[in-house]
C-alpha cells in the first residue's frame, strides 16, 4: 500500500536489492521515485504519500551505487576465434543476427526489430529504426548482405524466429555465451558486440563523426 511506502521500508530495500542486482534495482528506484512525485501530484493519492518523496534519500542513493561504465568489447586479436564459434551455431539466423550487431554497430533491439522492407538491395542501404532519432540509413556491406541473402523469408522479420509466427528470433543472449565460451571469450554481451564496432573503428581509424552517424549516437 501507498501509505507504507515510507523511506526506512524503500532505503532497507534498497539496501538488499543493491546487494546482487544493482543494475536492476537503480532502473526500478528511479521509476517508484517518479511514480510517487507522479502520486503527490494528484489529490487523489496526494493525502496518503508523504508530502517528502521517500525514494529521495540519500541512504538508498548510496544503498543501490554509481552506474559503472561497461567495458566488454571485442579485441582485434579475438576476432578469429569469435567469427569461426559464431558461424557454427546451429541455428542461422541467430548466428547472422550476432554478425550483422558487430558490423553495423546497431543496438541489439534495433538489429532485432529489423523487417525486409528495411533492406533496400538495389542502393545498398539498411533502415535502422533509431530510439532516438526516429530512423536512421546505413550501408548494407557485401558481406551482411550476403549474411541476409541467406535467410529464411518466414515472415516480415528479418531475423525471424521459426517458433513463432510474426515475430523475431528471441533470447539470442544465449547462443553468444555459448560461441563466447568455444572461443575464449569471457563477459561479452550483445551490447558489447555493439561497443565493440565502435572500439574496432578506431583501430582502423575511421573518423569518429562518421561512427556517431552509424551507430545513432548523438554528433
Amino acid at each position: 500500500p501507498l501509505r507504507e511506502l515510507t523511506a526506512p521500508v524503500i532505503e532497507a530495500w534498497a539496501a538488499k536489492e543493491g546487494q546482487t542486482r544493482p543494475t536492476s534495482a537503480r532502473l526500478a528506484w528511479r521509476l517508484l521515485r517518479a511514480f510517487l512525485t507522479w502520486c503527490a501530484e494528484h489529490s487523489e493519492y496526494s493525502t496518503v504519500v508523504p508530502n517528502k518523496n521517500p525514494a529521495k534519500t540519500r541512504k538508498a542513493r548510496e544503498a543501490l551505487g554509481k552506474p559503472s561504465a561497461k567495458q566488454d568489447t571485442l579485441l582485434k586479436e579475438q576476432l578469429p576465434g569469435w567469427f569461426e564459434a559464431v558461424r557454427t551455431i546451429s541455428n542461422p539466423v541467430i548466428s547472422a543476427y550476432l554478425q550483422t550487431i558487430l558490423l553495423t554497430g546497431a543496438r541489439p533491439g534495433e538489429v532485432l526489430g529489423l523487417q525486409w522492407e528495411d533492406v533496400n538491395t538495389q542502393w545498398r542501404g539498411l533502415t535502422i529504426q533509431d530510439k532516438v532519432e526516429g530512423e536512421r540509413v546505413i550501408p548494407l556491406t557485401p558481406y551482411v548482405h550476403q549474411l541476409l541473402a541467406t535467410l529464411p523469408r518466414r515472415n516480415c522479420y528479418v531475423f525471424a524466429s521459426d517458433r513463432k509466427a510474426d515475430a523475431p528470433i528471441t533470447e539470442p543472449n544465449h547462443a553468444n555465451d555459448r560461441a563466447c565460451k568455444v572461443a575464449g571469450i569471457e563477459h561479452l554481451t550483445l551490447h558489447g558486440l555493439r561497443r565493440s564496432f565502435k572500439s574496432l573503428t578506431e583501430w582502423l581509424e575511421v573518423p569518429a563523426g562518421v561512427v556517431a552517424q552509424i551507430q545513432g549516437h548523438k554528433p
